[in-house]
């Protein structure tokens, strides 16, 4: 990433690499391809065939290593579809809980959650703005099929509140992420988003991976992918 591209990224928070999945599709499709897609959203862990992709020098990683440096890890994925079955919506939002192997009590990290088994807990507000997530795209993303939206610039505000986040949204505006199968768009972890249902329906596979560039403390360890 050029100087002008990562200053462009610390304010807007949301950066498209357009195709820079395309080299390697056949390959991610192939190592998704014995999971259930048709899911709205399925967390993954432990698909040997994902992990060569992911990592800071893979075709995906490559992305977010951009922004983190060499030491840049995948430490949660999640495959999102939207369908005319699974034809969801999702109010506007900071992501807040990482993903780990076992629950310690470590000052500054709490509540934990349990989502599909695995632990999940609210680190510190400052730890998110050291990560980054990205979003890459095995369907088109058309304007009619749900695309992100994001508020950009959010994620210079902080742990927005709830009754904050209007007012936030109407700082910063909106913008839609539409995208082509094969892109990649890059956000800051805490960027405030959504997502309408589509409004005509088409599958809209997405692997959304969170990347970090450090360990945590008090013996706590990423999960990891």
């Amino acid at each position: 990433m050029t100087e002008d591209a990562a200053n462009d990224f610390a304010a807007y928070g949301a950066q498209l690499f357009k195709g820079e999945l395309k080299s390697c599709l056949d390959t991610l499709e192939a190592a998704l391809s014995t999971l259930r897609q048709s899911e709205a959203g399925l967390r993954l862990h432990g698909i040997e065939a994902l992990r060569p992709l992911l990592v800071h020098d893979g075709c995906v990683g490559a992305v977010a290593a951009s922004v983190l440096g060499a030491f840049a890890k995948p430490v949660r994925a999640i495959l999102f579809n939207k369908s005319e079955e699974t034809n969801w919506s999702l109010a506007w939002h900071q992501d807040r809980t990482i993903c780990v192997k076992d629950r310690r009590e470590i000052p500054g990290f709490g509540p934990w959650t349990i989502k599909s088994g695995l632990n999940h807990v609210a680190p510190p507000f400052d730890l998110l703005t050291r990560m980054v997530t990205l979003r890459a795209h095995l369907d088109d993303v058309p304007a009619t099929n749900a695309p992100l939206l994001i508020a950009p610039g959010s994620h210079l505000y902080g742990r927005v509140a709830v009754n904050d986040t209007d007012k936030i949204i109407a700082l910063c505006g909106t913008a839609v992420c539409v995208a082509e199968a094969g892109d990649i768009w890059l956000y800051a972890t805490p960027i405030l988003h959504a997502s309408e249902k589509a409004a005509i329906p088409a599958s809209r596979r997405v692997l959304q991976v969170d990347y970090a560039a450090e360990e945590l403390p008090g013996g706590l360890e990423w999960l990891g992918v």
